[in-house]
């Protein structure tokens, strides 16, 4: 487990949680999953990452901050970890990514930007990404059989840029501007790309049949 000791310049480390999770029926990332809850993947992927913090953002689900506290302490990890509202959550996903940037120290080198409902990334290739930006990239991201994925690790240079996003996107516009300054790390298996968007995406075993209220 990293513990942000040995990290370039101070990296960071979001982790986006603020959804409604409409399609899926609500609360997403509170769901039952492998012996825990969905965002344990995306916080231990987290945890796991050459970060100082693990800055979480939560939104539409109240049940989040519990579960990231309870994640981290099981981990012995609770100094590492901030919560962060993003009040204006319902306008998208730039919002909760404007809360968690404006929410990190001002010496931040970078920000690992993680999702709060993929539970697969590999973390071998956390490494790789922050030694792409201490060589001089402007952001690193994982790419498995052509496809780009997650966490993205952008490099101070770009906060602005991703601050002025609006609307349901992330940083995808950002990163197709950079050509050179983007950096690609081939990664080992799907889990970059792998998420939970509607509840039949969920293995049955992991995710109980919705109970509908009348």
């Amino acid at each position: 487990m990293a513990t942000g000791g040995n990290v370039p310049g101070h990296l960071e480390a979001l982790v986006l949680a603020a959804g409604a999770g409409a399609r899926f029926g609500g609360a997403k990332l509170t769901a039952p999953w492998r012996g825990g809850v969905l965002i344990d993947g995306a916080l231990a992927a987290a945890f796991a990452a050459p970060a100082r913090s693990v800055i979480v953002v939560t939104g539409a689900d109240p049940g989040v901050a519990g579960a990231a506290r309870a994640f981290a302490a099981g981990i012995a990890q609770a100094p590492r970890l901030r919560l962060v509202y993003a009040a204006d959550h319902t306008q998208g996903m730039a919002a909760s990514l404007r809360a968690g940037l404006e929410a990190l120290p001002t010496d931040a080198a970078g920000a690992f930007v993680f999702l709060g409902d993929m539970p697969a990334i590999p973390p071998t290739i956390l490494q790789p990404l922050a030694a792409a930006l201490a060589e001089g990239a402007l952001a690193a991201a994982p790419v498995f059989e052509g496809r780009r994925g997650h966490p993205v690790l952008f490099g101070r240079e770009l906060f602005e840029a991703l601050r002025n996003l609006a609307g349901d996107q992330g940083g995808r516009s950002v990163l197709d501007s950079l050509g050179a300054g983007l950096t690609l790390i081939e990664a080992a298996d799907s889990g970059i790309a792998f998420d939970i968007d509607r509840r039949e995406a969920a293995p049955p075993e992991a995710i109980p049949p919705r109970i509908v209220l009348r």
